[in-house]
């Protein structure tokens, strides 16, 4: 029985109206689910606690994977990004996991081997992206009064100053080399003339113990997703410099990612996921289902913090902690909206063409050839036509086309080169 093509308000109110495996009337029959041919029903896939996990925590709990007949999903907590990492080279049949929610370059830092054991290639396959937006560069209250923004020259020298005062290292923490939040902390840096690979050290800090280690003086800036920003301020510790859509309007941040070798075993599964995976973003989109995605979120099997930390967030709503103020912000974080969960090629070569900059892969690498065997653009498609998702709302175009940041800068995914040759702050290796 082939699909029945549904409006995605149709859609999202089946799927609200779910709450166990079963699924009558719905998108699929059992009949058509059993004629998918699934070839297992079990898959273990990695989180960190973050909010823009918020679709695999929803998928779990609202039942969409085992709507589409994944009835063995595991979701489990990874206690750092070197941990998924770790655990995606294992893969689940050595006690690691299948697939994850991860940093977007991270699956091609290790089909490439760039962050691997011996540099050993793990091939990756980047199916959607679960989000766009929703991160934010942090900074202490020691340098309250400067009320750092979008211009880090003032943070700049006041970092400098320091450094020369105290004859210490000032610290940027990120979540791990090469990846998004090292790639935003590392732009915002070097936009006002900030060399991070001179004039400040950066260091790794798993996400859920950013906010202990500013307490303790171990950073004076950091880069991470919520609800650690919020809880910075509730704590008085800190307060918020910019969200990071300031830098990028609706840059593509997380990713749902599978080893290839999984997806290539597990094709019609892989589609079951990635299909419980889109419409639990198309849920977590919707305005009127924020609140239950920040008490999801806050729960102790996922992110485990107050609900208070998370919340406004989620729902869009800023408080930077300096005075500024922004509800239902244009910079919030996307879910499905803006075609948020599709994975860009364009985008993933924007992230690559980081990673040279900074020196984490050569600038020889065949990024062409490497995106063709990572991102799996065309599964997105299929899932999304077997859901039922407008036409209107598929992209035509694996690219996104000519991107702008806060800087004037202006990256052609036709012409990579160009815009590296325009970053005047870089490792020696890529000029």
């Amino acid at each position: 029985m082939p699909s029945i093509p549904l409006s995605r308000r149709r859609l999202i109110q089946q799927a609200g109206a779910l709450g166990s495996a079963a699924f009558a009337g719905g998108l699929l029959s059992t009949r058509a689910q059993a004629a998918t041919g699934l070839e297992t029903k079990a898959a273990k896939l990695g989180f960190i606690a973050l909010t823009d996990a918020a679709p695999l925590f929803v998928a779990d709990e609202k039942g969409f994977f085992k709507k589409h007949g994944m009835t063995e999903v595991e979701v489990l907590k990874q206690s750092s990004w070197g941990t998924t990492r770790d655990n995606l080279v294992l893969g689940s049949p050595k006690g690691g996991i299948d697939g994850a929610h991860i940093l977007t370059p991270m699956p091609y830092l290790i089909s490439t081997g760039a962050v691997t054991a011996n540099n050993v290639p793990v091939p990756m396959n980047i199916l959607a992206r679960l989000n766009l937006g929703g991160q934010c560069i942090s900074v202490g209250d020691e340098y309250k009064d400067l009320k750092v923004g979008l211009d880090t020259k003032a943070f700049g020298k006041a970092l400098l100053d320091k450094r020369l005062k105290t004859g210490k290292p000032v610290n940027a923490a990120m979540t791990f080399p090469g990846g998004t939040h090292d790639l935003w902390i590392r732009y915002w840096m070097a936009a006002g003339g900030v060399d991070p690979n001179k004039d400040i050290t950066t260091i790794v800090v798993p996400p859920a113990q950013m906010v202990a280690n500013m307490k303790v003086g171990s950073m004076d800036t950091f880069c991470v997703c919520e609800p650690w920003n919020r809880q910075l301020i509730n704590q008085k510790i800190g307060y918020t410099a910019l969200t990071t859509s300031e830098l990028w309007m609706n840059h593509p941040e997380k990713a749902f990612a599978m080893r290839a070798d999984w997806v290539q075993a597990h094709p019609n599964a892989t589609k079951a996921l990635l299909k419980a995976v889109m419409e639990a973003q198309m849920w977590c989109e919707e305005p009127a289902n924020r609140a239950e995605v920040a008490e999801i979120c806050s729960r102790r099997r996922w992110i485990n913090a107050p609900v208070a930390d998370v919340i406004d967030r989620v729902k869009g709503d800023f408080d930077y902690g300096t005075g500024r103020v922004e509800a239902n912000s244009k910079f919030q974080m996307r879910f499905w909206k803006d075609q948020a969960s599709y994975p860009f090629q364009s985008h993933d070569l924007w992230f690559l063409t980081e990673n040279m900059r900074w020196g984490y892969l050569p600038t020889t690498l065949d990024t062409k050839a490497l995106i063709a065997r990572v991102n799996r653009e065309d599964l997105w498609r299929q899932a999304a036509k077997e859901l039922g998702v407008a036409a209107k709302d598929i992209p035509t175009s694996t690219s996104r086309g000519a991107e702008t940041f806060f800087d004037g800068k202006v990256f052609d995914p036709a012409n990579p080169k160009k815009y590296l040759d325009s970053l005047s702050i870089k490792t020696p290796k890529a000029a």
